[in-house]
């Protein structure tokens, strides 16, 4: 048989075995006759039976076409689940090879990179303008699965491959030219080394919040957190076979179907789950999460597929092309940009346009990106506050903005220099006394060691509220010996319930094992009373997918707490010093976070930063993004950061205090970029729980990873407080931290 004959036919066969794979087990019967009739061909052309193999050779690759676009028009979301795992799947390498016209990787390459699942390179494009070329340098990032190569970690990023893309992501920035970020990942490994999973993705994420020049993200894969890492940009598309999802449908079939470790979910239960997560580009597109769709070939875009990569290279120009106009200011030059570059026809390598910003476009740039992002999934959640509230607080917000800006950017940055210039003046006089009264000091033989006095420690007085609470945990109404989990460890005795939940505050007398508590607790006692006042409570937890059964749970949820969502914002006091708090509240469905605890979170940060108040997280417990809400939950990561970059920009103080367990998402992103964080004691935080890292890596974690100490010893958190002494210590930080527009001090 001919050499070119016996590879295309095998090339048929590896088409067969795709759409086997793929399928896993469905439209059997076509993939049946595609077989037999390849079999009979492969026998007749070993024995030379046929006169014109290669014209029946092309008979059966247009059948195999055929068979291609009929099964593709049949397609499922797991299908596509199952397209993008492949190892026939295009990788981010044949990219590189077929899009750009030459590039050279930084970073490391192959398995002797710092993490091989993350790819880095400096890439070339060139384009025309009429007899003249121009080279145009993007940095393009991204996971690099392999086709089926073990050292790439499937994709799964390590928190240092994270912190390797944002360090070139700051090296484009630095030199001025566009991101293309390509999204191949599952979602990131899920460990907690140095700097730790949570920690490097809220790093990434707060960064390219940032970014001062054009990016764009291209999914594939889009697997949550490892998503996002490298996700937030001006223009995000996605190509028609990828998907991209809170949690992978074998995760969420799990938890729909409540299985126990070791046990497997069914495949009708996963493939509904991957129905109602509404992960495909089709669905993203309309929720607005993804720009455009890139059209990939019938059953998903191959490496032999060269008209996909001219077509995938044409979007990519298109999109920096239209980001670069979008922070022009002449509307005419503008609009006639904008529409050369809408013909899906036009020849954009024809095309060239400067991709250099002036530091005027870089800002405008920044801004529209980060608008575009608080913008996003406001309609995921009910919105229950009537029409003249709603007006009557936008009609506020018009006039006491100029009141406000007025007060604290002009009245008291002055009065602050004149404060500043009298207190100079008052230490100069000071010290002339103080040289005129030296010598009389020394005749009346009077002297103070001043070396003791600053040396000295100062007397402390014990808990400010010496056992008496504004709030009693209704647990004191246990009427029995409770024992401390450290008992085996420390010998701690026995403590009996009403001492443990009242007095004791929940605390081991002993060891210091904190005992969980309710969010209340902190409430009536860690704030001044009757300084609590709770804003947009009328904000609700709804289910925008209408996953079967969730509202059910949402409304049990809202029963049993009193609570529309699992987010409280409101205004309170410490020693009459006012915040803003948004309180995570694990009592509501684990402190699960989607559309409506970002659309309050994000409020509650702009009203920080217009009042000038300092701004405070209090995680009681969160389990990390709802995954019932799919893309409208993950999408709260960025938008979130967003809203907290833009805040401490301001000047703003942004301080997160964790308590009992805090995992996933929102530590990976709003709660993970604080520069104050802390932890109260006894508390987890990470980002994956033991059973999702043994399932991920197959790895045993040891005993207490998640605590807090860990978290300390790795720099995620600052400090570990009791819980007894939240108040003065938050009072503290209050007075020794934070930006520069401190207003209240």
């Amino acid at each position: 048989m001919d050499n070119n004959l016996a590879k295309r036919i095998q090339g048929l066969k590896d088409r067969l075995q795709y759409m086997q794979d793929i399928f896993a087990g469905k439209h059997q019967d076509s993939i049946d006759f595609l077989k037999i009739r390849l079999n009979a061909f492969e026998e007749d052309a070993r024995q030379d039976k046929l006169d014109d193999p290669f014209a029946k050779l092309k008979g059966m690759e247009e059948l195999f076409e055929s068979a291609e676009q009929r099964l593709d028009a049949e397609i499922t979301p797991m299908d596509k689940v199952r397209i993008v795992r492949h190892p026939q799947r295009i990788c981010l390498k044949d990219i590189l090879e077929n899009v750009y016209d030459n590039y050279t990787e930084v970073g490391g390459q192959d398995e002797h990179s710092l993490d091989p699942s993350m790819i880095i390179a400096r890439a070339v494009i060139v384009r025309r303008r009429g007899n003249k070329s121009y080279q145009q340098s993007v940095l393009v990032v991204g996971q690099e699965k392999g086709h089926g190569a073990e050292f790439r970690n499937g994709g799964s990023t390590k928190p240092w491959g994270n912190a390797k893309a944002l360090q070139y992501m700051r090296v484009a920035e630095t030199e001025g030219i566009p991101i293309h970020s390509y999204i191949f990942t599952p979602g990131s490994y899920p460990i907690e080394d140095n700097p730790g999973a949570a920690q490097q993705i809220a790093r990434n994420i707060y960064g390219m919040a940032g970014l001062r020049v054009p990016v764009i993200s291209i999914i594939s894969e889009g697997g949550s957190g490892g998503a996002e890492a490298i996700g937030l940009a001006d223009k995000r598309l996605m190509l028609s076979h990828g998907y991209y999802s809170v949690i992978s449908p074998e995760g969420a079939a799990a938890i729909e179907g409540r299985l126990k470790p070791g046990q497997r979910a069914t495949p009708e239960l996963i493939e509904r789950c991957a129905e109602q997560l509404s992960i495909t580009a089709q669905d993203n597109l309309k929720f607005g999460y993804i720009d455009k769709i890139v059209q990939e070939p019938p059953l998903g875009a191959r490496p032999g597929n060269f008209e996909f990569f001219r077509t995938l290279r044409q979007e990519v120009i298109r999109a920096t092309d239209e980001v670069v106009i979008s922070t022009r200011v002449a509307p005419f030059f503008k609009g006639l940009a904008a529409r050369s570059r809408r013909n899906p026809d036009a020849d954009l390598d024809s095309m060239h346009m400067r991709w250099g910003l002036s530091p005027a476009a870089k800002n405008r740039l920044r801004e529209k990106r980060q608008q575009k992002y608080l913008r996003l999934s406001k309609h995921a959640a009910k919105d229950r506050r009537p029409f003249a509230r709603k007006t009557k607080d936008a009609v506020w917000d018009w006039v006491s903005k100029p009141f406000l800006s007025f007060k604290y950017d002009f009245y008291r940055k002055h009065q602050r220099k004149i404060s500043a210039f009298m207190e100079e003046l008052d230490n100069e006089w000071e010290n002339l006394k103080m040289r005129i009264s030296a010598p009389f000091h020394k005749l009346s033989g009077k002297n103070s060691d001043p070396v003791s006095e600053l040396t000295a420690l100062s007397a402390w007085n014990g808990d400010d509220k010496k056992g008496r609470w504004n709030y009693i945990s209704p647990k004191y109404k246990i009427d029995r010996a409770i024992t401390c989990p450290n008992s085996a460890s420390y010998g701690c005795p026995d403590l009996w319930g009403p001492d443990l939940y009242a007095e004791f505050a929940g605390v081991c007398s002993h060891c210091g094992y904190h005992f969980p508590m309710e969010p209340e607790w902190y409430v009536k006692n860690v704030f001044d009373p009757g300084s609590v006042f709770e804003f947009n409570s009328e904000i609700e937890a709804a289910n925008p997918l209408d996953f079967p059964g969730f509202s059910e749970r949402i409304a049990d949820a809202q029963k049993k707490t009193g609570a529309k969502s699992g987010c409280m914002t409101f205004e309170a006091r410490i020693d009459n010093v006012k915040m803003v708090v948004a309180m995570l509240m694990g009592t509501f469905r684990g402190g699960s976070f989607g559309a409506a605890e970002g659309f309050k979170f994000v409020e509650a940060a702009k009203m920080a930063a217009k009042k000038r108040y300092p701004f405070l997280a209090y995680v009681h417990g969160t389990a990390g993004i709802r995954i019932q809400e799919g893309t409208h939950g993950v999408v709260q990561m960025p938008r979130c950061t967003v809203a907290v970059r833009r805040y401490v920009e301001s000047g703003g103080l942004y301080m997160v205090l964790y308590d009992t367990n805090s995992f996933a998402g929102p530590v990976a992103s709003f709660l993970g970029c604080s520069p104050y964080q802390f932890a109260v004691r006894s508390s987890n935080i990470g980002f994956a729980g033991p059973q999702v890292i043994k399932e991920t890596t197959g790895m045993d974690i040891p005993p207490k990873y998640h605590r807090s100490y860990h978290a300390l010893s790795r720099g995620h958190i600052q400090g570990i407080w009791d819980r007894r002494q939240v108040r003065a210590n938050l009072k503290q930080a209050l007075m020794t931290i934070g930006g520069r527009n401190l207003y209240y001090r």
